[in-house]
C-alpha cells in the first residue's frame, strides 16, 4: 500500500518508464495558470496581494503532493483528470515530470519565502512570478514542457527524449486504447 500512496506515475504494460496521462497535466496547468493570472493582475492593477498570498500557498502545497507523494492526491490534478476523464490519454515520461514539477516548487518556495513571511513586493517576485507564468503557458497552450527539456537536456538519454511532452509515447502493439468517442454516421444523401 505504501509503494502506491508514494508512488510517482503509472506502471503500463510496454513502457520501460513509469508514465502519466499528458491531458490531465495539461489540464491541471491550466487550472493553476487561471489562478495565477487572477492573483497576478490583482496584485498589479489593484495593488492587493491577498490573493497572491493565497495563491502561493495553495501552489506550494499542490506542488509539494505532487512531487513529494504523488501526482494522483494533487487537487488540481485530480480536478484536471476530471475534465479530461473522457478523453483519449496520451501518456509522457514521469521522471521528466517530477523534475519539472520540482522547478515549480523551488519557484514556489521562493515566493512563499518572499511574499507570505516576509511580505516583499519588488522586482524578484515578478521575475519568479513570470517564470511560472511562462512555464504554465507553455505546458497548457502548447503542450510543451519546459522543464522536461532541461531534463533532456541535463539527462541526454535517447529513452528520456522518446517519452516527453510534445513527444508523446507510442502505444506498444500490446495497448490497447479504449475511446468513447465515435465517428457519426453519414447519412445516406
Amino acid at each position: 500500500m505504501t509503494e502506491e500512496v508514494f508512488s510517482f506515475g503509472e506502471r503500463l504494460e510496454g513502457y520501460p518508464v513509469r508514465v502519466l496521462n499528458e491531458r490531465a497535466v495539461r489540464a491541471s496547468a491550466g487550472i493553476l495558470l487561471v489562478g495565477a493570472l487572477v492573483s497576478y493582475m490583482n496584485a498589479s492593477l489593484v495593488g492587493n496581494f491577498q490573493p497572491t498570498r493565497i495563491f502561493v500557498l495553495v501552489f506550494l502545497m499542490d506542488f509539494t503532493v505532487r512531487v513529494f507523494v504523488n501526482p494522483r492526491y494533487s487537487p488540481t490534478f485530480m480536478v484536471g483528470q476530471w475534465f479530461v476523464r473522457k478523453q483519449q490519454p496520451e501518456y509522457v515520461g514521469a521522471p521528466q515530470k517530477r523534475f519539472a514539477w520540482a522547478i515549480g516548487f523551488v519557484l514556489a518556495l521562493v515566493m512563499a519565502y518572499l511574499v507570505v513571511l516576509k511580505g516583499v513586493v519588488g522586482p524578484v517576485n515578478i521575475l519568479v512570478c513570470a517564470a511560472c507564468l511562462v512555464l504554465m503557458f507553455f505546458e497548457t497552450a502548447f503542450g510543451i514542457c519546459l522543464g522536461c527539456k532541461v531534463y533532456n537536456l541535463l539527462r541526454r538519454s535517447p529513452l528520456s527524449s522518446r517519452f516527453d511532452s510534445g513527444w508523446r509515447c507510442r502505444a506498444p502493439a500490446s495497448v490497447s486504447w479504449k475511446s468513447t468517442w465515435t465517428a457519426p454516421k453519414r447519412s445516406g444523401g
